[in-house]
């Protein structure tokens, strides 16, 4: 499988409130990541860092505190973990000819924590 290293920028995003003015960013609350642990799918599979999800899942409890932790400060320096960044890349096939490239759809498997903070950056800012 092939890894493939995708930025997410390094600008911290901002919050703004209702008048437009710059508040800061969001605290980032164990409770939410504590739930997101809790309703893992443990029939997905694992990214490039062979972290399983049945493992966050029934070890959601001890990481919780620690994934809140790492999810604020990458949230306030704009940083994203290295691990967190990388994907096993496969190509699916679609139809027609299977000789042709253009017959397959690429396909990533990423970190679960790294999905984890995406749900969490996509609810802050939404």
């Amino acid at each position: 499988m092939q890894r493939a290293n995708c930025s997410l920028g390094t600008q911290p995003p901002e919050s703004e409130d209702r008048d437009g003015d710059q508040n800061g960013a969001p605290i980032i609350q164990g409770e939410m990541v504590s739930d997101l642990l809790h309703h893992l799918d443990t029939h997905k599979s694992m990214g490039p860092d062979e972290i399983h999800p049945r493992v966050l899942k029934e070890l959601a409890d001890g990481l919780t505190k620690l994934l809140s932790f790492i999810y604020q400060q990458s949230w306030l320096t704009g940083e994203v973990p290295v691990d967190w960044r990388l994907a096993n890349v496969t190509p699916i096939y679609k139809k027609g000819r299977k000789e042709d490239p253009g017959n397959y759809r690429p396909v990533s498997l990423t970190s679960v924590p790294g999905k984890l903070m995406e749900q969490i950056i996509l609810s802050a800012i939404t």
